[in-house]
């Protein structure tokens, strides 16, 4: 049982609290997502399960069991750092067994334990080379290998993959997740990068200064964004947003911003006339409109990236991004009418900042 439960989890520095009332239940054999710009708490909040850092308040149960006073070693936990930290003059082999060598098991159960973990990472030719004679993801798989062979009742993630190339962190975060269905481990994960999170996430954690924003599996919390700061922090390119005020007549709704443009609200929306709010939508649910009764926009700034372009503009005097999933032959400068999908766009209080 390697259910991981967080109970009003709080950290403070000094008089300084980081991390306000956690509660958090992971369950057995799930890959959770804390994700969070940097600084919000994540990298602290893992530490504090993995007993590397102590908390100030509430509780940390790892399979029903409190463990606040208990020290790492005790705790069963196998944590995969941003740095490999791997023994420069150790064999790969080495490396990967040195843990269960402290525990003094014995050499055939190591060779085993080992040899095992090799062939999930594809290191079983590599077993006698030092770390300075592997690559970025070969040392990863190494850190990771090490993690294996304890098998640990939960897998601890710290951004295993910010030190990686562009083209090796897609590989890998296909490799860590494809490991996480074989071995059927509790898994958590934290990351800065929402993409990551939406890839391999069961649930997403949303950080925000030491408070949780969201839980939600990723789609729910890309959907339905609970509040502002999720919506521009979950999604890439980010939501975009236009100040205006919700008007109303003959049983429609529209929100209005300040140079007058008119943003069309879907029918559900609960909102009285006349409310201040943020109408939010996301670059991809944009489209051309079919007649000349669109959104003027202008576009600014082009970016094709081969399977989608973007394109920066403004719409109701706010600076937005418009994504197109297919190829449209657009120039800065170029005047274009837009459509938006109502019943996808959403409303946030500027008060509160919660979504109406």
């Amino acid at each position: 049982m390697s259910k991981v439960e967080l109970q009003d989890v709080r950290k403070s520095f000094g008089s300084v609290e980081v991390i306000h009332g956690v509660d958090v239940t992971i369950e057995d054999g799930e890959f959770v997502v804390l994700v969070g710009p940097s600084g919000c708490g994540k990298s602290t909040l893992l530490r504090m399960i993995g007993g590397l850092e102590r908390i100030t308040r509430g509780k940390i149960l790892l399979g029903g069991r409190v463990v606040n006073g208990l020290p790492p070693k005790e705790r069963d936990c196998a944590m995969v750092f941003q740095n490999y930290a791997l023994y420069p003059h150790m064999t790969v082999f080495d490396n990967m067994g040195f843990s269960l060598l402290l525990r003094r098991a014995d050499k055939q159960e190591i060779a085993r334990r080992v040899q095992e973990a090799a062939e999930i990472l594809g290191l079983t030719d590599y077993l006698k080379r030092y770390p300075r004679q592997l690559s970025g993801g070969q040392r990863q798989r190494v850190a990771m290998g090490r993690a294996i062979v304890r098998s640990p009742q939960v897998f601890l993630f710290d951004e295993p993959l910010s030190n990686l190339d562009a083209k090796m962190r897609v590989q890998m975060r296909t490799e860590i997740r494809d490991l996480h269905q074989r071995l059927t481990a509790t898994s958590i994960y934290v990351t800065h990068d929402q993409v990551e999170a939406m890839t391999m996430a069961d649930r997403i954690v949303v950080l925000n200064e030491g408070i949780v924003e969201q839980v939600g599996d990723p789609l729910e919390v890309y959907d339905r964004p609970r509040n502002i700061f999720v919506a521009s922090f979950i999604g890439s390119p980010s939501m975009n947003f236009v100040e205006g005020s919700v008007r109303r007549s003959n049983g429609r709704a529209v929100v209005e911003s300040a140079d007058g443009t008119r943003l069309p609200l879907a029918d559900r929306a609960a909102v009285e006339d006349g409310a201040p709010v943020i109408y939010g939508f996301r670059p991809e649910h944009l489209r051309l409109a079919e007649s000349d009764g669109g959104l003027g926009f202008k576009a600014g700034v082009v970016e094709p990236t081969g399977s989608e372009t973007l394109v920066f503009g403004h719409l109701g005097g706010t600076l937005i991004c418009v994504q197109f999933n297919e190829r449209v032959s657009v120039r800065p400068g170029d005047e274009m009418r837009l459509e938006i999908d109502a019943e996808k766009a959403h409303v946030f209080s500027p008060e509160t900042q919660q979504r109406l």
